[in-house]
């Protein structure tokens, strides 16, 4: 007899694929828009150089470095997606730098500037768990009433001394403070946490798992380290790589295993890997794999060990036999 699970299909875990069409009707596709905001850890308020891994071009699309308007970045955007599905709907991904960084009224005019954009149905918004203030979630709030909104906080790690480490500029305590704000207004929110960082070990990653299982979470992205060119990580690693543990594929994908066992399965994963340009990356090579053929390869070593999301989550029972 097969295992239903809380999730409803018999994955092994919380995929977001499937969480996603649940959700919306017909397909919806995040669409990269750079809002022009920047970061305290960049302008001067807390530092200048940006977090020790920190390189935005490894993950903002060309399409974004090159328009000067939020509209035109969508249209762009929206134009590639839909020349092979015409229906789709669209999201407004806020991506690069803190994009709740900003006072109200700048905030309200760029958010509503994507909003006023044909086939876009919401927003997803990056930021620093340090970076939205009451204010903010008030008006987020607000425009979830009759939008999606989403907001994915960079939390990367829950110990303080790596995050000192890394020069994040906040505190683990920040994150818990605005994740659970956001979610009692109602907001759908993310978190963004790295494994492999300076320092953590095995054993730091399992209780991560645990501590993140503890807050009210919807969604999670999981990333390995990568070490990018023109960070400051990546100046330590050509200095000196033997201070660095970088994962294998294989290595990184039993870590990945142990780490959902004991992650609470009401948690919906969106992704396990990062992907940074061949050009801008340094270490470690793995070659062409991609994050959906990752995934793949998690779900088949979910069955091969015979386990899933959330089998050593304490709290509940939840796997259901029909």
């Amino acid at each position: 007899m097969s295992a239903v699970y809380p999730w409803g299909h018999e994955g092994r875990y919380n995929d977001f694929t499937r969480a996603f069409r649940r959700r919306f009707e017909g397909r919806v596709q995040k669409v990269s828009v750079d809002g022009g905001f920047t970061c305290p850890n960049r302008d001067g308020t807390l530092a200048c150089s940006g977090c020790a891994y920190c390189n935005n071009e490894s993950f903002n699309p060309d399409y974004c470095r090159e328009q000067p308007s939020i509209a035109a970045q969508l249209r762009e955007g929206i134009q590639f997606f839909s020349r092979k599905y015409p229906s789709m709907g669209f999201l407004a991904y806020f991506q690069a730098y803190s994009n709740t960084y900003a006072p109200l009224d700048i905030l309200r005019e760029r958010y509503e500037e994507a909003l006023a954009q044909p086939g876009i149905v919401g927003l997803v918004l990056g930021t620093r768990p340090d970076c939205v203030t009451e204010e903010a979630l008030d008006y987020l709030a607000e425009l979830a009433r009759e939008h999606t909104v989403m907001i994915e906080y960079g939390v990367e790690s829950v110990k303080d001394q790596t995050l000192r480490r890394i020069r994040r500029g906040h505190s683990y305590a920040d994150s818990v403070r605005a994740i659970e704000k956001t979610a009692q207004r109602g907001i759908t929110v993310g978190a963004h946490l790295m494994l492999g960082l300076p320092g953590e070990t095995y054993e730091d990653w399992i209780a991560q798992a645990q501590a993140v299982s503890a807050l009210p979470l919807d969604h999670l992205k999981l990333h390995q380290l990568q070490i990018v060119r023109d960070t400051t990580l990546a100046d330590e690693y050509l200095a000196d790589p033997s201070r660095f543990h970088l994962f294998s594929p294989e290595e990184y994908l039993e870590t990945v295993v142990d780490y959902l066992e004991r992650l609470n399965p009401q948690i919906v994963v969106e992704r396990f890997t990062s992907e940074a340009p061949a050009d801008l990356l340094l270490a470690p090579d793995w070659g062409k794999l991609r994050n959906y053929q990752f995934a793949m390869k998690v779900e088949k070593r979910l069955r091969e060990r015979d386990t899933y999301q959330g089998r050593l989550y304490a709290e509940q029972d939840i796997v259901l036999h029909l």
